[in-house]
């Protein structure tokens, strides 16, 4: 079975250009439920460079479904099995201001879109620099 991966390195994530945001926020909650962008958000700024792409986004996933922590591997190689969307296409970079950074690793942080390091990641000629997806086209 052919494994897809999500996974940058040395890259940077700027906000989509189109996102109505100029400072960052934190996304909301839907009721007493966390969303995606919540859920990705938590994971990013509580543990910056723990994860990768591929960790945040099946970390997710898997919460979202209820899968066991035991059918982890098993769930984890069937959802990569198929080419996942990536960070470019997360509420974080469309929506709520944060970019992304990959590390030589392709481990990930995010960074608000206003902050003194998302402009010295932007800048920064040693990384690729891509922005995110537009919402609309």
């Amino acid at each position: 079975m052919k494994v897809h991966t999500t996974n940058y390195q040395n890259t940077f994530i700027e906000i989509a250009p189109d996102s109505p945001v100029k400072v960052a926020e934190m996304p909301p909650l839907k009721g007493d439920k966390k969303t995606v962008a919540s859920s990705q958000c938590d994971m990013l700024i509580d543990k910056p460079y723990q994860y990768t792409s591929d960790d945040v986004l099946f970390q997710v996933y898997a919460e979202r479904n209820n899968i066991k922590k035991s059918d982890y591997k098993k769930a984890r190689e069937e959802f990569f099995s198929k080419g996942q969307p990536c960070m470019r296409t997360s509420p974080l970079t469309k929506r709520y201001g944060w970019g992304v950074h990959s590390n030589k690793d392709g481990k990930i942080a995010v960074y608000a879109c206003e902050s003194a390091e998302y402009k010295k990641f932007s800048k920064d000629k040693s990384l690729a620099v891509i922005k995110a997806m537009k919402s609309t086209k």
